[in-house]
């Protein structure tokens, strides 16, 4: 308990140090709070575009949030597609930062991918990922240049006029200890003092917790939503006590490297061999190159799970072996804390103990992170002793493997906790779980495809234990995690996009919802929380920021401007300086590919049609009649001069299109809209085309037609080139847009569905 009680003194003390200070302040178009992968993907983004002054405010040295100052180095971001487990296709800045990754262990290890690990193909060493990060922003960022980076500071007060946020004030950061290169941007930028003041034109809050949400006013929620809420299946019917505040878990992460020698931790403050009694029966090493790839039963164990570097099975030299620790029965829950930490909690102030996370102030989470990381040495000294015990001695035993000294930290663990869910901001649309919730293992297209998308995804409803269970009736003493059945990590998910709605805080204007701090609902913040997942919401704000900026508007404003989000979708497709970002998430579709606009464009407003059963675009599949009638169909109702679908007939116009053929409608319109002549009895929709057909049916419906289609006409016309063509005929024309003028309005129905606009992830009205 004394060093709990140290925490709490040292906190009273800062604080009654930071009320004398004198302030400093500073001018800013773009203000960035929190160092984190998100973060930092939204200052590059937004540098890119050419904002001019943005501020990054860190309150730790590290940038790179979960691949760097959490320690998490194994890169989560696995989906299933024909019942296997693979990689989600990167893009954008994550697919930019993947390849840096790449490239380093490369020129290191001779390798890309040097892990062998069971939950990730590619793993970084964190203080090499936090080296990658620094080397992302360094164009952009220094002196004369358009990114400022403070380091060491915590928001402690948020400005706001009217309803609209202006600035935040921040205080010297106690878990921050100033390193040269941190020294020498403080005394360029003059910010020596404990107070700094940073007034915006646009604010991001991409800290852990959400706190500049907070401090705004803006309306948020943590902990449970209830079932009434959302009507989520997975969500409580109703919350007890301190159930109120039972999140996804932190965890301390815990890097080791290969020692050579006995390296036994001492059993550290509140150790008791049976909070760990899982680790008894699980295996804790396992001999596996994990050769038949990720999720392999063959390498699941505690060392395998999350190996960073396999020197064993690589040939690298000696002491090269390094691997995280990030396993269940590490993971700390959130609410009914041991005795001690309550003790220490209600030290500071009444109640604190009965808080969410979230509402504490920094000083107060430092007491709960305190035990967190007792919890994880705990792990590590029970690994290195009752398991080895059990197992016997073997070079990979967790007896020679010590922690590694790469984080400069004091206790050699990394500076900050790996944080799965925090504070959500109440947005302009809440995605939720039925919007994502698939029927099965093997992920199809989510319920809501949202017009609005900003990145495609695709994860598990992934909840760590949420719970404890005390052993005893001594509060301090052992204690293990529950995991309930509607919290854990087996409920599956479509493949889903992520709408620019969720950014946008109801009320307040002057502020974006980042990192983890954005609108979804508790269930579905399990699902969108991986490393990816935060880098393309870092840069969907950072893109939207820029475009604010420019146009002197505020972030609801592109929400109710739909060429505006039109704008937005194909600045992130295209990418600024960098691979651009995939919306609709087929499985096969690359930044590189040439098509790779053309098909996003096209299926985020519904011209081209997703195949219900395959997850892939399949670009060099050849077109059908059927599937080239539905699109132009589809083409001609986007357009503006188009004035709605004609009459179809009451009987079938040809004979193998009955009236129960899904595509009926789309042949008989499209023949109707254009001058095709005299119809056979037969239209033959399983048929191939090629270019020249093409070329007749665009002429027919009086759309731009290219001349090399026509001169090429024998050419089989495969899916990427009628993607191409149908798109640039788009760009040449003006695009039907719904009349938004009352939209996100309170009581406002759009579509006239019957589900307010603020309720409703499908909010327009659409001609198909």
């Amino acid at each position: 308990m004394t060093h709990l009680r140290a925490l709490v003194l040292g906190g009273l003390v800062f604080v009654q140090a930071v009320c004398a200070a004198e302030e400093q302040s500073l001018d800013a178009d773009l203000l960035i709070v929190g160092g984190n992968e998100s973060g930092c993907a939204a200052a590059v983004q937004a540098a890119r575009l050419g904002v001019q002054r943005i501020v990054l405010v860190n309150d730790i040295e590290w940038l790179g949030g979960q691949f760097s100052a959490e320690g998490v180095g194994c890169i989560d971001e696995w989906t299933t597609v024909r019942g296997k487990r693979v990689n989600f296709p990167r893009s954008g800045l994550f697919l930019e930062v993947m390849q840096r990754i790449r490239a380093h262990n490369s020129k290191k290890f001779g390798l890309a991918t040097p892990g062998n690990a069971f939950c990730g193909t590619d793993t970084i060493e964190p203080a090499a990922a936090a080296r990658i990060f620094e080397e992302l922003l360094a164009p952009y960022a220094g002196q004369g240049k358009q990114i400022q980076i403070l380091r060491g500071w915590e928001p402690v007060k948020v400005s706001v006029e009217g309803k609209r946020v202006t600035g935040v004030t921040f205080a010297r950061s106690a878990a921050f200890t100033p390193q040269e290169r941190p020294s020498r941007e403080a005394a360029a930028s003059g910010m020596n003092a404990a107070l700094l003041s940073v007034r915006a034109k646009l604010t991001v809050d991409s800290s852990d917790w959400g706190d500049v949400i907070r401090f705004s006013g803006a309306k948020y929620a943590a902990g449970p939503d209830l079932k009434s809420r959302f009507g989520e299946a997975s969500a409580p019917e109703k919350l007890t006590g301190e159930e109120r505040n039972e999140m996804n878990p932190l965890s301390w992460c815990v890097v080791l490297r290969e020692a050579g020698r006995v390296a036994t931790i001492p059993a550290p403050v509140g150790y008791d061999p049976r909070s760990f009694a899982q680790l008894d029966k699980t295996p804790p090493w396992v001999d596996s190159a994990m050769t038949d790839g990720i999720y392999s039963p063959a390498g699941w164990s505690v060392y395998t799970h999350r190996r960073l570097v396999d020197r064993w099975h690589n040939g690298f030299p000696v002491g090269t072996e390094k691997t995280l620790l990030n396993w269940p029965v590490q993971d700390y829950p959130l609410f009914n804390y041991p005795k001690r930490v309550a003790d220490a909690l209600e030290a500071t102030e009444k109640g604190a103990s009965q808080k969410n996370i979230a509402a504490m102030t920094p000083a107060q989470r430092r007491i709960v992170f305190a035990d967190a990381k007792a919890h994880a040495l705990g792990l590590v000294h029970h690994l290195q002793t009752q398991v080895h015990d059990r197992v016997g001695d073997f070079p990979q035993s967790f007896r020679h493997m010590e922690l590694t000294d790469e984080f400069g930290t004091p206790d050699r663990l990394p500076p900050k906790p790996y944080v799965r869910e925090g504070l959500r901001l109440e947005a302009l649309y809440m995605l939720r779980e039925q919007d994502i919730r698939a029927a099965d293992r093997n992920p199809r297209w989510a319920k809501v495809m949202v017009p609005d998308a900003v990145f495609g995804f695709q994860f598990n409803i992934d909840f760590h234990p949420t719970r404890r269970k005390f052993l005893t009736e001594d509060l301090n003493g052992p204690w293990q995690f529950v995991h309930t059945p509607t919290r854990n990590w087996h409920t599956d998910t479509d493949r889903g996009m992520f709408p620019y709605r969720s950014l946008v805080p109801v009320e307040r204007d002057g502020l974006f919802g980042c990192s983890k701090n954005v609108g979804y609902s508790s269930v579905v913040s399990s699902a969108v929380r991986l490393h990816g997942h935060m880098m393309l919401v870092g840069q969907a704000v950072g893109t939207a920021a820029w475009l604010c900026l420019r146009d002197a508007i505020q972030p609801r404003d592109i929400a109710r401007d739909w060429p505006r989000i039109r704008e937005l979708q194909l600045r992130l497709v295209r990418g600024a300086g960098g691979p651009g970002v995939l919306l609709w998430p087929f499985h096969d579709l690359a930044p590189d590919d040439l098509h790779f606009e053309a098909a996003n464009q096209l299926a985020v407003r519904g011209i081209w049609q997703a195949d219900a059963d395959n997850l892939d675009f399949s670009a060099w599949k050849p077109v059908t009649r059927r599937e080239l009638a539905r699109a132009l169909y589809r083409l001609k109702l986007a357009l503006a001069d188009t004035r709605g679908a004609p009459a179809t007939n009451a009987a079938p116009r040809h004979r193998d299109l009955p009236l129960t053929d899904p595509d009926r409608v789309a042949v008989e319109g499209m023949v109707a809209f254009g001058e095709f002549g005299p119809q056979q009895e037969t239209f033959g929709p399983q048929g191939e085309v090629n270019w020249g057909t093409l070329h007749r049916w665009l002429t027919a419906l009086k759309l731009p037609a290219n001349a090399g289609l026509a001169r090429q006409k024998d050419l089989p016309l495969t899916r990427a080139e009628l993607a191409t063509h149908l798109w640039a005929v788009l760009k040449s024309q003006r695009e039907w847009l719904p009349d938004m003028a009352k939209f996100l309005q309170s009581g406002s129905d759009l579509d006239g569905d019957g589900v307010p606009d603020l309720e409703d992830g499908l909010p327009l009205p659409r001609r198909f």
